[in-house]
């Protein structure tokens, strides 16, 4: 009996063994992959900050494309209702 418990402990040694590397290298990867997203999440966040300063042009530029538009629809709308009246 005591035999088999000398030949069976190596054997439990090298299970637990491996049991535990694998549990270490999957919550290792988790951590790489975590790091990762944290830095290119930071790197995005930076990139945006600097794209700010140039979002009040962009704005600028949205608002006369509109004031544009605008305009355009006014006389389209002219000519369209002085082309359905009829003429005398």
């Amino acid at each position: 009996m005591i035999d088999e418990s000398a030949a069976v402990l190596p054997l439990w040694m090298l299970l637990s063994a491996t049991f535990g590397f694998m549990i270490g290298e999957a919550l290792g990867g988790q951590a790489r992959v975590r790091k990762y997203l944290e830095k290119t999440n930071d790197e995005l966040r930076d990139q945006l900050h600097e794209a700010r300063p140039g979002a009040p042009n962009l704005q600028h530029e949205l608002d006369h494309q509109r004031r544009v538009i605008h305009d355009i629809h006014k006389h389209v709308v002219a000519v369209t209702k002085d082309l359905q009246k009829p003429t005398p």
